[in-house]
């Protein structure tokens, strides 16, 4: 029996979820952009209380380790390390893309390429290409997305485009190998089957030095009615 807290916080939806032999025992989510440092914690301290009221033993902490936004990803990698650290037990890091793509990797043409988005502003995404078996047939990159994007690719193969940055690609990406499923973000509760793989054969990260994928710095941007 395992029993892991998983916390995802890559994009504008902040959740979290604690799941003992597969299943979902509690669910939190909150889908208010910029809410991730005031939701969370009050996630997994409900979470903590639950454990605590049904004596439970939690065997690891999973993370959706990016890309995705800079300050939610640090948030959500802050929290799960304290985890960690105060329960003594292991750390999981699961890349979001590969969260995104195992929730509908069953529900499309088992042939066709796999192509999860995540919005990196203007019209850059960051895009990793699975095979419906999870197998990444091209690694993890920020793409500026215009009407030649991915062409090698959709001359030979159906692509599945989904997540918060494939609604903006769909009037540049128009080959008609071109599909696209809206409203598909990551979620703790699709974690749990990744994370439970990832317990069973021990592949865990260090919880002192982890330190999520961001693909790209930081950029602290000034509002333009900031008054000096």
């Amino acid at each position: 029996m395992s029993t892991i807290i998983h916390i995802e916080t890559a994009t504008e939806v902040c959740s979290s979820a604690l799941s003992s032999n597969g299943k979902v025992l509690i669910y939190k989510e909150n889908r208010k952009e910029q809410s991730h440092a005031t939701s969370l914690g009050v996630f997994v301290e409900e979470i903590m209380q639950f454990v605590r009221e049904k004596d439970l033993k939690v065997d690891a902490v999973s993370v959706s380790s990016g890309p995705g936004s800079y300050t939610g990803l640090r948030i959500g990698a802050s929290e799960a390390k304290g985890l960690s650290y105060g329960l003594n037990i292991p750390l999981i890091a699961i890349p979001t893309h590969k969260i995104m793509a195992w929730m509908i990797k069953d529900k499309v043409d088992p042939d066709s390429l796999l192509c999860p988005m995540i919005d990196a502003r203007r019209m850059e995404v960051y895009t990793t290409f699975f095979d419906t078996n999870l197998n990444i047939l091209r690694a993890t990159s920020a793409d500026i997305v215009d009407n030649n994007s991915y062409i090698d690719l959709l001359e030979n193969h159906k692509i599945v485009f989904f997540g918060n940055g494939a609604e903006k690609c769909k009037e540049v990406v128009t080959h008609p190998n071109a599909l696209f499923l809206s409203n598909i973000q990551p979620f703790a509760f699709a974690m749990i089957a990744l994370a439970e793989h990832t317990l069973s054969v021990g592949d865990f990260v260090d919880s002192a030095y982890f330190e999520p994928f961001y693909l790209k710095e930081f950029v602290a941007t000034i509002p333009k009615n900031k008054v000096f």
